[in-house]
């Protein structure tokens, strides 16, 4: 029993430094992966997808690997086996919720400002010049009719930008609500769109009304704000029937 006991000792002083190679191996990667992405919004994407779910799968390898260490230590005898097991899970739930908790509410913050510096940083064209971010109501004319409605409902936003002097464009896409607001109440970015209900549906001749439900996930605070819906465009038909009408 003693020579196991030794045995399952050295496998976890083993066990703790392998987990703990792999946890920081992962950060090195993703890292390094990111810093060779030179395009803003390919990068954007990349922090966007990974970086949280990275952070989390790394810490909590780490958290095993304390685990297995602080288990290899006390584990004199098989009593102590256990003991350390108990302790180390105990510990390790304590961490791992705070640690979940601050990537889930207080990370956010940090990240929300990151990504927004990448989606406004100028552009530049295949010809080297900078580029310009059209406003919303000039980009229109670079977005045809399915892409409007995606933004007139906020279910996805679209960002144009344009080199002036050769014309050449370049439309990026992002989800209407992915990203969180900052919550009036607790001052992080965590107060997201629950509902959308449209109170009056565009026209030809009239805007529409759009009212988004906000919730804080992490105060529950709660309101509501009210959005104007691009006027139904008429179609060259219909437009030429107006005309005529007119004349």
């Amino acid at each position: 029993m003693e020579g196991l006991l030794n045995i399952v000792r050295q496998g976890l002083y083993f066990l703790s430094f392998a987990l703990i190679a792999v946890g920081v191996g992962l950060l090195i990667f993703y890292f390094i992966r990111l810093a060779g992405t030179s395009d803003s919004k390919v990068k954007y994407d990349f922090i966007n997808k990974h970086e949280k779910k990275t952070l989390w799968r790394s810490f909590l390898i780490l958290l095993i690997a304390a685990g297995a260490f602080v288990t290899s230590i006390l584990a004199t005898e098989w009593l102590y086996v256990f003991v350390g097991v108990f302790v180390s899970f105990m510990f390790g739930m304590i961490l791992g919720v705070v640690i979940y908790n601050y990537l889930e509410y207080y990370y956010p913050t940090f990240i929300e400002k990151r990504l927004q510096k990448l989606r406004y940083k100028p552009r530049i064209s295949s010809t080297g010049n900078q580029m310009k971010l059209l406003s919303e109501a000039e980009e229109d004319v670079y977005l045809d009719e399915g892409m409007q409605a995606e933004e007139n409902i906020f279910s996805v936003d679209y960002d144009v930008w344009i080199d002036e002097k050769t014309d050449e464009t370049k439309i990026e896409k992002y989800k209407g609500h992915l990203h969180a607001e900052k919550s009036p109440t607790c001052g992080y970015y965590t107060l997201r769109v629950v509902k959308e209900e449209i109170i009056e549906s565009p026209t030809e001749e009239k805007e529409g009304t759009l009212m988004k439900y906000y919730e804080c996930s992490y105060t529950g605070y709660k309101t509501k704000k009210i959005f104007n819906i691009a006027r139904l465009k008429k179609t060259p038909k219909e437009a030429g029937k107006a005309f005529a009408s007119t004349t």
